[in-house]
């Protein structure tokens, strides 16, 4: 559970840089669902260098994959990775909008992989 958290700490992070969120726009809306470092980098009109530490870091999580075409490489979006932390972040938004039924009994709780109670202090 705390892992998740953690990971998902690490997703909010990645994707609060409004140059990933358009790196990520750009493969989602190209045709080809993929695009080297050179076009990424001139349709968001930063250096090839700071595309790629972007790259990076969403690589790092693994919402962007690469595949190596001879002498270039083309990154893509992990459709099932993303769609794992979009299953993940709709249970945490769920939540918000639920009374929690079991009255914090965890063990009992269908969301307690994803809610983390604090413990009560003695």
């Amino acid at each position: 559970m705390k892992n998740l958290l953690e990971k998902l700490s690490k997703v909010f992070k990645a994707l609060s840089d409004p140059s990933r969120l358009r790196l990520i726009r750009l493969l989602a809306f190209n045709d080809e669902d993929k695009l080297c470092v050179i076009d990424l980098a001139e349709k968001l009109g930063i250096s090839q260098p700071a595309t790629s530490q972007h790259i990076n870091v969403l690589k790092k999580l693994n919402i962007i994959q690469l595949e190596k075409d001879q002498a270039r490489t083309f990154y893509f979006i992990n459709k099932d990775i993303f769609r794992q932390y979009q299953g993940h972040i709709n249970h945490l938004f769920q939540m918000v909008y639920q009374k929690c039924p079991f009255d914090g009994n965890c063990e009992t709780c269908k969301f307690k992989n994803y809610c983390e109670r604090p413990l009560e202090r003695s």
